[in-house]
């Protein structure tokens, strides 16, 4: 079947791949072989080859209300957070439509992961009632709307490690459950196939830990006990895909006893993180610092989730951030991203 009438399939798919990420739900509606072609990964390799693909940056930010007064008393109110893109080469934003169900803003504590063309909501606590909810959302770019997935199993889970290989599977270990003990328990979700699927146990309870994928295995990255509540471990375990067996415990993997939640990967293959004023990378099992942070960087979180240009939305998440792009390291602190580059 041609993709346009009239046209060689080769030249149709030339105009098809020009056609801006925003408008791939629209165009997949036209006709059957359009959706097809589009949705077929070797569509986003001719994107990127085309040099057609656009990077873009994921966050979960909190809504401001510009009605509001600055007072000098801190907002004790909840805040709203919604799931935004920031356009890197056209420092354009755009609001993604809000989870079903959850139209006042996401889950508190819900932990995002995305995965090739898709965004992973999952967990978190409802807004109004703060109970616990295991449910799972995915946000598909092409078709440009959200889909139910099947709820996390195995009972509650709040502050869980939360990790993606970028291809296929979100990875889940750790946190608490709704009697506030630490979990050593770990998932994994088949994002394609809608399914969940049991992990081996840690070695220890985490609860609060930081999951970040990093050269093909599952990082579990701090945390703390039941007994310990709030005091922060230096230790770290990594779950091989591979072997599908946990490693050794890494028991000083971090340098201080922190919470771990800006550590991130980088695309270098070093895992980065922040302490202090300054960014560290992971170098030769020590921590060596690369970067001073901006004085505005050390008032917000990194979790955002970038999207690589050699990926595009079109391509393949990449959940750090930290990017690499070309030379000298810079800050975007107006959206909390560290760009790294070679």
């Amino acid at each position: 079947m041609e993709l346009i009438p009239g046209l060689p399939n080769d030249v149709g798919l030339e105009c098809l791949i020009r056609v801006p990420y925003q408008h791939f739900s629209s165009a997949v509606s036209v006709c059957r072989s359009w959706k097809v072609e589009i949705e077929l990964p070797e569509f986003q390799l001719h994107r990127k080859a085309a040099g057609l693909s656009r990077s873009v940056v994921v966050l979960a930010q909190a809504r401001v209300d510009p009605t509001r007064i600055p007072s000098v008393m801190k907002c004790l109110a909840t805040p709203v957070y919604r799931l935004t893109l920031f356009e890197l080469e056209t420092c354009s934003w755009s609001e993604l439509p809000p989870v079903p169900g959850y139209s006042d803003g996401l889950p508190m504590f819900c932990q995002v992961a995305g995965v090739g063309l898709n965004l992973v909501v999952m967990g978190g606590w409802n807004r109004v009632t703060w109970e616990v909810s295991n449910s799972v959302f995915i946000y598909n770019f092409v078709l440009g709307r959200w889909r139910r997935g099947a709820d996390m199993p195995g009972g509650p889970r709040s502050f869980f490690s939360c990790a993606s290989d970028c291809d296929q599977m979100v990875f889940v270990a750790g946190g608490h459950d709704d009697e506030k003990n630490a979990l050593r328990s770990a998932i994994a979700y088949d994002v394609g196939k809608d399914e969940w699927f049991p992990l081996p146990d840690m070695a220890n309870e985490r609860d609060e830990c930081k999951g970040v994928f990093h050269g093909g295995k599952f990082h579990v990255i701090g945390g703390y006990p039941t007994e310990m509540q709030g005091r922060f471990g230096r230790g770290a375990e990594t779950f091989d895909v591979a072997t599908w067996q946990w490693d050794q415990v890494q028991e000083d993997f971090l340098e201080t006893a922190t919470c771990p939640r800006t550590c991130v990967n980088g695309q270098d293959g070093r895992l980065y993180t922040c302490r202090g004023g300054d960014v560290a990378a992971l170098q030769d099992s020590t921590w060596q610092p690369v970067a001073e942070l901006p004085a505005e960087g050390l008032r917000v979180g990194f979790k955002e989730l970038h999207v690589e240009k050699s990926g595009s939305i079109g391509g393949i998440f990449r959940p750090c951030s930290v990017r690499l792009l070309s030379g000298n390291i810079k800050f975007r602190t107006e959206v909390a991203l560290l760009c790294i580059t070679s």
